[in-house]
């Protein structure tokens, strides 16, 4: 008997050594570190955090670090609340530049702009501090929101698939029934599905081009069978090149869903019933609701080193082991937090516009740049006071726990 306890023993040891030098070697890959002065004073004790959470496309094509998911997590352990506020990417937002001179743009190519800043030599990046890749990003959306962001995680969305189907996949009651004709099939972006002679001939005269008038009417005379095919091309795309596309359909109740599909389930944003960027953020809170849920299961422990492993190359983030050991030790206690989930729309204190190109974007209320507005709301949501109503109906924020 005492052989099989010493045996069973070692066995259980030996899975905590793995597990420990898995999680090393993973924070190894992820983590970047902030520099700390070491003649700095001692930090006291926190009970507040803010997480900022980046998702981008991945891949090789344009666009690959759009972060078309923003959402900025809160969480204060004294309390015991946890705040979760997703942003929209069409947020117009003004950048630091060295020259002074303006520059705006949507709040999901800061990362992607930060990333490559020989791209954008006027930006100031060194106004934030430099001291990670998504530094500048964390100080804008701090002077947005009004909470300051301490750390990051930025999440290509290939790893989240993975990481779903690590997990065995997540249960989600979808709330409403909707289609989606026009979500796009990666890496099919510019299939011309075997009709290139068309599109070599009405290509030229396609946006953003600039071109004659005359030489369109000409070109539709002679060959009236392209004037369809070029209204389709500059209109609906998902008919003009029906491969590049795929159709959803999700119907409302409970669904068990894997990667691919939870995926696809918080990225679409085309559909008639339930399309949008707000709505697709509300999606994909009700993901992160679903993945908490599973993490919190008994059987997500042997699951660990194998998801560790998936998410190694696909990760970015300034989050200390520290930090990361001290939420950990939250999660026992998860269930006493109180979540309050927030999306910031054109229904609270947001406004659809249009900036000087053409662009659709999305802007404060009561003016361009007026943070202060969309602070105090913020603020006031996380203090549990109820906002004064704005100048149009409000989405009240879904409090769980």
């Amino acid at each position: 008997m005492k052989k099989v306890f010493i045996i069973s023993a070692g066995v259980v040891a030996a899975a905590i050594v793995i597990y420990l030098i898995k999680i090393n070697q993973f924070y190894k890959k992820i983590y970047t570190p902030i520099p700390i002065n070491p003649a700095s004073t001692p930090i006291p004790e926190r009970t507040e955090y803010n997480i900022l959470l980046l998702g981008y496309a991945g891949g090789r094509h344009e666009g690959t670090y759009l972060t078309d998911t923003v959402i900025v997590m809160h969480f204060d352990s004294k309390r015991k609340q946890a705040f979760m506020l997703s942003l929209p990417r069409d947020l117009w937002v003004k950048l630091p530049t060295k020259s002074g001179a303006d520059f705006r743009a949507k709040i999901n190519t800061i990362y992607e702009t930060e990333l490559f800043p020989n791209h954008f030599p006027d930006l100031d990046s060194k106004l934030a501090g430099g001291k990670s890749d998504a530094e500048l990003t964390k100080f804008i959306l701090s002077q947005i929101t009004g909470l300051e962001i301490d750390n990051y995680l930025a999440i290509d969305f290939a790893s989240f698939t993975k990481a779903v189907d690590v997990l065995g996949g997540v249960d989600i009651d979808v709330a409403r029934s909707f289609i989606d004709e026009k979500y796009p099939i990666d890496g099919k972006q510019d299939d011309l599905c075997e009709k290139d002679e068309q599109f070599k001939q009405v290509e030229p005269f396609l946006p953003p081009k600039v071109y004659n008038d005359e030489e369109k009417e000409k070109l539709l005379r002679e060959k009236p069978e392209l004037d369809e095919f070029l209204r389709q091309a500059t209109e609906e795309p998902q008919l003009a090149f029906p491969c590049r596309y795929e159709k959803l359909a999700f119907a409302a109740g409970p669904q068990h869903m894997d990667g691919a599909t939870a995926l696809k389930f918080v990225r679409s944003r085309q559909s008639a019933q339930d399309g949008g960027d707000f709505a697709r953020a509300r999606r994909q809170q009700q993901l992160i609701e679903a993945l908490r849920a599973k993490v919190l299961t008994v059987g997500f422990i042997p699951k660990l080193p194998s998801l560790l492993k998936e998410l190694q190359d696909y990760i970015k983030t300034d989050v200390s082991p520290d930090l990361i050991k001290k939420f950990i030790g939250e999660v026992s206690r998860a269930g006493d937090y109180k979540l309050t989930s927030l999306v910031l729309s054109d229904q609270n204190v947001l406004t659809p516009d249009k900036s000087e190109n053409g662009q659709f974007i999305l802007i404060p209320k009561y003016g361009q740049d007026d943070w202060e507005s969309v602070r105090k709301y913020i603020k006031d949501i996380l203090a549990g006071i109820t906002p004064t109503p704005s100048r149009s109906p409000t989405f009240n924020p879904i409090i769980t726990k």
